[in-house]
Order: C-alpha cells, then sequence, then structure tokens
C-alpha cells in the first residue's frame, strides 16, 4: 500500500504529465469539414478557431443559408474532432476516468 508521501508525489507527477498534455493539446489543430472539404475550420485543440475556407464554387450569392448550414457542420465537425482528440490524449494519463474540465 502506499504511504501518504508516494501518493502526493504520483498526484504531482500526473498534474505535470496533464499540464503538458494540455499544452500539446493547444498546439494540436484538427479540421472540420462540410460539402466534400469544400468548407472547413482549422481548430485548436483549446478550441481557437485557426482558419476557414470556403472554396468559390460553394459561393451563391442567392442561397447564403446553404453556405450558414455549411459552416455549422464544419464547425461541428472540428469540435467533435477535438473532443475525441482531447479525450485520447487525457484518457491516456487518467486511465480512462473522466475528469471534470479537463476534456
Amino acid at each position: 500500500m502506499m504511504n501518504q508521501a508516494q501518493l502526493m508525489a504520483q498526484m504531482r507527477k500526473m498534474q505535470t504529465e496533464m499540464a503538458k498534455a494540455q499544452e500539446e493539446l493547444a498546439g494540436t489543430v484538427v479540421t472540420g469539414a462540410a460539402a466534400g472539404g469544400s468548407v472547413k475550420i482549422e481548430m485548436t485543440c483549446d478550441h481557437r478557431v485557426k482558419s476557414v475556407s470556403i472554396a468559390k464554387e460553394t459561393l451563391d450569392p442567392e442561397n447564403v443559408e446553404m453556405l450558414e448550414d455549411l459552416l455549422v457542420i464544419a464547425f461541428n465537425a472540428a469540435l467533435q474532432n477535438v473532443e475525441e482528440t482531447a479525450q485520447r490524449r487525457m484518457g491516456a494519463l487518467t486511465g480512462g476516468m473522466r475528469i471534470p474540465g479537463l476534456t
């Protein structure tokens, strides 16, 4: 059985590893796409949008609603990729425990 000093040392190590993982995630970029990639959103895993690209053929002044819908789809796909990437990275550290605020 672990004594209190060993437990505290293990917790400090885990905190350090988690901080490093969060830093790595902040630099990790994922992409969400819609309409076969004609609308793309790049986002870091700390939820910052890096870029939005829209293919010229997707622009139709007569159908702005379609472009808005494609942006929503691409944004939500990017968010899903962020969550999956963060869960994979942080799950490796926490042994699959869901700790609020870490993902």
